[in-house]
């Protein structure tokens, strides 16, 4: 019995990055990008990256820009 990974291995492993990206409906260099992190690292899983994470995250800064938008409107405009 065939998995549905090895499956798409047979469609995809044996083609060039432009037939693979057609096959997909994504772009080359997403593609190509995935297949040099495969080749590099045997795997496609989001790596630890270095450095300290931000500490404003997406609500604390959509806060700050409405919260300056109400200190002075005529300088900062929010559009909605």
């Amino acid at each position: 019995m065939q998995t549905a990974s090895t499956n798409i291995c047979e469609r995809l492993c044996n083609k060039s990055i432009c037939e693979n990206s057609l096959l997909l409906n994504a772009p080359r260099s997403t593609v190509s990008g995935i297949i040099t992190k495969w080749k590099q690292l045997g795997t496609t899983a989001t790596q630890p990256r270095s450095g300290r994470p931000r500490k404003n995250d997406r609500a604390g800064s959509a806060h700050a820009v409405a919260h300056s938008a109400q200190k002075s409107p005529t300088v900062c405009r929010v559009n909605s």
